[in-house]
């Protein structure tokens, strides 16, 4: 799951945005001016922008030439439905575009399409000393390469790719070990008390009390 920005000057959309983003799991950060944005995305760190185009103080278009160098998925939402906007809109760096009005389902399905998409070339992750190369395969800790067994990769790689979000020891099982796995929760535990030793990620991989685990990175 990720964090989102939602960029819009009227709360009745804004609310209804981050309502519906939130009931599938992402967590949400709400802007209304054009002129806090840059502020904000230093403090909240958002993985997707969802951005009005006209707005108090700078436009979303304004925004995009200023967004677009850190390269943060954007969605764009406007009542606009030109398509001049859109080229403009898609040329200055967004991902998508959405007119309003739209369906909350159309707009999740956007998000989860250019998160998805964004993912697919995300194949490095680095948190502290620990570098996790995707693609390669490949564990390091200060440098130097650690081993770690599939299912010790693979659980390490569940947590990369839900990062900060906690996660029930049971959909652990089934993201890991398959939905047919009959075996006990405390295959988890192991696994997770593996990774931590050999990662030296005690400090980042938390116990959810009574839950699960969650491993915590900065956004």
């Amino acid at each position: 799951m990720a964090h989102i920005l939602v960029v819009e000057d009227e709360a009745a959309i804004a609310d209804l945005v981050q309502l519906n983003l939130k009931l599938v799991g992402h967590s949400c950060a709400w802007v209304d001016n054009g002129d806090e944005v840059m502020d904000a995305l230093a403090c909240e760190k958002p993985d997707l922008i969802v951005l009005d185009v006209m707005l108090p103080g700078k436009s979303g278009f304004d925004l995009m030439k200023e967004i677009e160098p850190q390269a943060i998925p954007v969605i764009m939402l406007t009542a606009k439905d030109g398509i001049d906007d859109k080229i403009t809109g898609l040329k200055l760096g967004a991902d998508d575009y959405m007119v309003k009005p739209f369906a909350a389902i159309e707009l999740i399905a956007r998000v989860d399409a250019v998160l998805k998409r964004c993912k697919a070339h995300e194949t490095v992750f680095r948190v502290d000393d620990v570098e996790v190369r995707m693609d390669e395969h490949l564990v390091l800790l200060s440098g130097e390469p650690v081993d770690l067994t599939s299912k010790e990769f693979e659980l390490l790689t569940v947590l990369i790719q839900h990062k900060n979000i906690a996660l029930h020891r049971q959909r652990l099982l089934k993201l890991v070990w398959g939905y047919d796995y009959m075996g006990e929760t405390r295959t988890v535990d192991v696994h997770v008390q593996k990774l931590r030793k050999k990662l030296r990620l005690e400090d980042r991989i938390t116990t959810v009390y009574k839950y699960g685990y969650r491993l915590d990175a900065p956004r």
